[in-house]
């Protein structure tokens, strides 16, 4: 399951890295990883302080910290 999460982790780090800010749907649609990986990974990268959240209207999106 950790390789999982952290395969996962490294999918979203790129595609944020070459698509900047995006919602969570949008990177499941776009990278093809099921809903439950992506909420974990999305845990790591969080824990690691690697991303910043930011609500636009109703949709949190989702980005690489600087």
């Amino acid at each position: 399951m950790t390789e999982t999460i952290g395969a996962a982790a490294g999918k979203i780090w790129m595609y944020l890295s070459e698509n900047g800010p995006s919602s969570i749907n949008k990177i499941a649609t776009d990278t093809g990883i099921n809903k439950n990986d992506l909420q974990r990974a999305i845990g790591w990268l969080s824990k690691e302080d690697k991303l910043a959240f930011e609500l636009k209207g109703r949709t949190e999106t989702v980005s690489l910290k600087d």
